[in-house]
Formats: C-alpha cells, structure tokens, sequence
C-alpha cells in the first residue's frame, strides 16, 4: 500500500449523525478510489489495539471509549501521494483549525469527535489497512 494508498475510518459521530454519504462523496471527488469498506464496530479491546500508539497520552482511555460506541466505515483509499492529500481533504485534528470546506471543518464537533481517522504516513497506511481487512478483502 505504500506510496499511493492511506487508510482512514469514518468515526462514530460522523456515522450517527448520518454523514457517511457526504463524507464518502468528498472522498470520491477528491479522485480517491475505495479498494476496500466496511461498516463494522470496534470492540474496546480492538480500538485500544489500534490506538496502542496513544496508551500513555491522557486522552487515550476517551478515545477508546468514543471509538467503541458505535460504528465506523473503515477505508483503504487509493490515489497519487495519498497520505498527503487525504491528510489536506481531512483538515486539522481540531476542526476550529481546518482550512474551509475540508472534511473536519464541515463534518466535525471537536478536537475528540473529529469524524475521520486518516493515516499520517505511508507506513501507518500499511499497517492500519492490515489492522481491519485481510488480504482477500482489498481491491
């Protein structure tokens, strides 16, 4: 997946509050292909693995409990320098700081309920891709 995919996770605000389409919509036009999606949930125990990069931060036990309270669409995307222009289509982590028109400045609460996951680099891309779909399931 290097290079030219990324991987990201519409969030469960995002999905309560009906934003998947839109969300995907943008991604779409952006020139992302999807080669992989599921609509699924993360148990406790599979977001504190994904997010084991965080276990020491003191936000990390609110993000395990908000990344398992309902359901995600997890992604693997494909483009040109995906990371990098995914990471522009999403915005900044906190939404008050994000470029207009970006994913988290139309779609996101706050700084913990930010709508989308995206890789922030080409390895993590990898890795988080193989985290929530086997092989067979990517495209």
């Amino acid at each position: 997946m290097s290079g030219n995919r990324t991987f990201t996770m519409i969030k469960p605000d995002a999905v309560r509050a009906g934003h998947i389409g839109n969300i995907l919509k943008m991604i779409t036009d952006a020139g992302f292909m999807i080669r992989a999606m599921k609509y699924t949930r993360l148990s406790s125990d599979k977001a504190g693995q994904f997010y084991a990069v965080h276990a020491e931060r003191p936000f990390y036990s609110e993000l395990v409990e908000f990344m398992s309270s309902g359901p995600i669409v997890a992604a693997i995307l494909e483009k040109d320098n995906a990371v990098v222009d995914f990471r522009t289509l999403i915005g900044a982590t906190n939404p008050e700081d994000a470029a207009p028109g970006t994913i988290r400045a139309l779609y996101a609460s706050n700084v913990g309920e930010n709508a989308v996951h995206g890789s922030d680099s080409d390895e993590n891309a990898v890795i988080e891709g193989a985290f929530h779909f086997a092989g067979t399931e990517v495209f």
